[in-house]
């Protein structure tokens, strides 16, 4: 019977999904009881990503099965060192913390089909001689940060409206297709509209339909499947007549995101918009579409994407007050308003996002100066932000005197009715009142 008992990993969260991208770490908790002293061969935990297709096609003695595997990393912590003498844990419950940081790179999200899937796991696992290792897992759930990028290039300004049009033209039909925009969220509405040219003495119907097409990859052989996720049909259009026909969807919320960056397993969207035609050939129109989480479709132009709330490691805070006058997010492990889990001190002189260094107030922000005066006038002892320094240098450089004193006023030059007196008789010579930094000399 085995002294290993309770044995669970445990991982924090950084968000409401729950969701992981590159770059990101994985923290939490290795924890199991034992009953009574044990000896242990090595205790590790790892965090890994791996991509796995498989199918079989014929039967008998014709029957033939295509695999492919790719690994896209896989890292380790061991907690005991692996020694063939073993290493002998207590009795009792054994709590081990980990960080383990998911590399950087380009590599697709979580997915599971048919033929294949894309898993990220975390395991753990006890090693011991002579007996079967105990080993227990959770599985993550990945979101590329490709997808973002993704959306940026094919709707690249921010709030607009990018078309996806389609045009038919073969003998006497003529149809042209437009959909509103070519990237989509789950839950977005989806609205398209074809006008068609029916010159010919047959009846047609225009119908819609939203595709998805999961193509697996192996041995040079290919296992493709479609699936309709969503179906209209028109009004049926007379002979010798045009008419323009529109309609609207929304996208399912548990519809797959498009996956684009495996090699083994692609998930492609297109909208078909297609004429049925009795006793004819059926035209058709083909509109690509890209379907990515709701976060990345709200994202600017140029800024990638970070999976975190409000609040959470990693993410920007959400609070009443403005935002800085420089954007704060995403964050590199270990940048200036980032928590990071790594295991290393951050530098001597953090830098910003072009490289230079920054300091408390270089986001727009200046940490107020301990004798900054408040508002006397208004009653009120807010402190009003400042102005950002240029070029994210620290604020200390540019920052001006926190209390300035204003002198008498000077009296007229000359009066009037007289002329004005000579340059020299206006700027005698004076003392250097500067030090050789340029820095005023206290008196």
């Amino acid at each position: 019977m085995s002294p290993i008992k309770d044995f669970r990993v445990i991982y924090n969260a950084l968000n409401e999904e729950g969701t992981f991208s590159e770059g990101d770490t994985v923290a939490g908790t290795v924890t199991f009881t034992l009953t009574k002293d044990t000896k242990v061969k090595s205790l590790m935990v790892k965090v890994k990503g791996d991509a796995n297709v498989r199918w079989t096609e014929g039967s008998g003695d014709n029957e033939t099965t295509y695999s492919a595997h790719r690994r896209y990393f896989k890292v380790k912590k061991y907690f005991v060192e692996e020694s063939p003498k073993g290493t002998v844990l207590p009795k009792g419950v054994h709590h081990f913390k980990f960080r383990l940081n998911i590399p950087h790179g380009n590599m697709p999200s979580s997915f599971k089909g048919k033929h294949g899937k894309i898993v990220y796991k975390l395991e753990a696992k006890i090693s011991r001689s002579w007996r079967w290792p105990s080993e227990i897992d959770q599985e993550l759930n990945f979101v590329s940060k490709s997808l973002s990028h993704l959306g940026q290039v094919m709707c690249p300004q921010s709030g607009s409206v990018d078309k996806e049009v389609g045009v038919f033209s073969k003998g006497q039909v003529k149809m042209s297709a437009t959909v509103n925009r070519k990237v989509f969220s789950p839950g977005d509405t989806l609205s398209v509209g074809a006008t068609i040219c029916n010159s010919s003495s047959k009846k047609m119907t225009p119908k819609f339909s939203l595709k998805q097409n999961i193509v697996y990859r192996a041995e040079g052989s290919t296992n493709s499947s479609d699936k309709s996720l969503w179906k209209m049909v028109g009004e049926t259009l007379a002979p010798n007549s045009e008419k323009t026909v529109t309609c609207h969807m929304r996208i399912p919320n548990d519809v797959i995101h498009s996956l684009h960056n495996c090699e083994i397993i692609s998930v492609e969207h297109y909208l078909m918009v297609y004429l049925d035609i009795s006793f004819a050939f059926d035209p058709e129109v083909k509109l690509p579409l890209v379907i990515i989480p709701s976060r990345f479709a709200t994202l600017p132009p140029g800024e990638t994407f970070g999976p975190y709330p409000a609040g959470a490691v990693g993410g920007p805070s959400k609070n009443d007050f403005p935002p800085p006058a420089v954007a704060m997010g995403p964050y590199p492990p270990g940048a200036v308003g980032a928590p990071s889990y790594s295991d290393f001190p951050p530098p001597a002189f953090p830098t910003g996002s072009y490289g230079v260094p920054t300091a408390p107030g270089a986001y727009g922000y200046p940490a107020p100066g301990p004798t900054q005066p408040g508002n006397t006038t208004s009653g009120y002892n807010n402190q009003l932000p400042q102005q950002a320094p240029p070029y994210s240098f620290p604020a200390a450089a540019f920052s001006p005197p926190s209390v300035q004193h204003q002198g008498p006023t000077p009296p007229p030059l000359f009066q009037q009715g007289e002329d004005p007196p000579t340059y020299m008789s206006l700027f005698h010579p004076s003392h250097d009142t500067y030090g050789s930094n340029g820095s005023e000399k206290k008196t």
